[in-house]
């Protein structure tokens, strides 16, 4: 029996497989013009998870811009364990106690920069399938270790632009729950300058919810490209690279500990490498 949701994931799938391949070109652009020797490239190896699907873990290393950064895409499938039904059930989704079948597909993004002065960023996108619902999740947060404002306002208005574009209320809603969702409660403060998320996006209109997440993935080069170029060449010190590397042991704090998605991934037997890309390549702590 066809599923009415098959086409609907086949082109969920597709279009955030090409957004994928988009950043991934406009990173590798970044390389081509900022690298004075051989410029950075991804290096590209197809994943799988045992119960079904898989997808691509792009990651670029010690590139003249970006010191690590993770591109991944995936589309997977299968049946939710115990520990991963309650937790969507606690979230509301429907239908887990009849039927805990499960499709998922997104592109999930972390970049860490060479210059402490660039910011780190996030970005993802997703879409969720059970027999009871479907829904989709993302958004975008910028971590810099040293901010500067005028970088913060420009990511804050491109987000808010592709929130405006589909509902007057989603950019304070969604800022609202970046700013929760990214606090980092043992630390006492936020991750970053935030952004936008969003989860469980099931308005009935799913062509609306759809456009609304292709937006925000659409929204993330022309708001952190600028800021990527902008810093690139900023004179540092020792010390903004120790700010730096204090501040990503923060960001690694968090994905360890509290990211839902890291939780997912692992307890659904989705490769660890790919999971744990988002993670930088040098940390500190104090």
């Amino acid at each position: 029996m066809t599923d009415p949701f098959d086409s609907r994931k086949a082109r969920a799938a597709a279009w955030f497989h090409t957004l994928r391949d988009r950043i991934v070109a406009a990173f590798e652009g970044l390389e081509d013009r900022y690298s004075k020797g051989t410029p950075g490239r991804f290096e590209v190896t197809p994943t799988t998870r045992a119960d079904g699907g898989g997808g691509l873990m792009s990651v670029m290393r010690g590139g003249a811009v970006f010191e690590k950064v993770g591109v991944n895409w995936s589309e997977v499938h299968g049946v939710l364990g115990e520990r991963a039904q309650k937790a969507m059930a606690a979230r509301g989704v429907p239908g887990m106690a009849e039927d805990p079948r499960f499709w998922a597909s997104g592109i999930s993004l972390v970049a860490h920069m060479q210059n402490p002065h660039a910011p780190a960023v996030h970005m993802n996108t997703r879409m969720f399938w059970t027999p009871g619902a479907a829904w989709f999740g993302g958004g975008s947060d910028l971590n810099p270790a040293l901010e500067y404002p005028e970088d913060t306002t420009h990511f804050h208005a491109k987000m808010r632009g592709a929130c405006d574009a589909h509902a007057p209320d989603y950019y304070s809603r969604f800022k609202a729950w970046a700013d929760e969702y990214f606090f980092v409660p043992h630390r006492g403060r936020a991750r970053g300058v935030g952004g936008i998320f969003y989860d469980d996006l099931n308005t009935g209109d799913w062509e609306a919810d759809f456009a609304f997440t292709q937006a925000v993935g659409e929204a993330f080069l022309p708001a952190f490209l600028p800021l990527a170029e902008r810093r690139h060449g900023t004179a540092w010190t020792e010390a903004d690279k120790e700010a730096q590397l204090i501040h990503r042991g923060l960001y690694a704090e968090y994905n360890l500990v509290y990211d839902r998605g890291t939780k997912f991934g692992l307890e659904t037997g989705h490769d660890a490498n790919a999971v744990l890309m988002s993670l930088p390549p040098v940390a500190k702590w104090t």
